[in-house]
């Protein structure tokens, strides 16, 4: 099963080491956690992120999650992106990456992405 990924801050991110588990601030009025498939975060980044310096990426397993994965488009649109419709436990993250912007603000996989 790919891999997904979830952007969130590196605060949030080690506050969510702590707590076992990951839950946006959206999350309780949107009900679910919007994540990208490694060919989408630099395009993700870039239009929601910019010039963002603080962030890291929840590189998760969709097969250690308790709850669904829905592949879709909220927005009307016809590119797919996975929704973890549940709270993340971070047994289901299988690393933390740094994703800080480059110099002119847009971003970069890290090497460690596979697309």
């Amino acid at each position: 099963m790919r891999p997904i990924f979830h952007i969130t801050s590196r605060r949030e991110a080690a506050a969510a080491a702590m707590a076992g588990e990951y839950i946006p601030a959206g999350f309780e009025a949107e009900g679910f956690v919007h994540c990208s498939y490694a060919h989408q975060l630099t395009r993700v980044a870039d239009f929601l992120f910019r010039g963002r310096t603080d962030l890291a990426l929840l590189e998760i397993d969709p097969g250690l999650l308790g709850c669904k994965v829905i592949d879709e488009n909220l927005d009307g649109g016809a590119e797919l992106f996975p929704h973890i419709y549940g709270k993340v436990p971070m047994s289901a993250v299988v690393r933390v990456l740094n994703f800080p912007c480059r110099g002119d603000g847009r971003f970069a996989l890290p090497g460690e992405v596979m697309v």
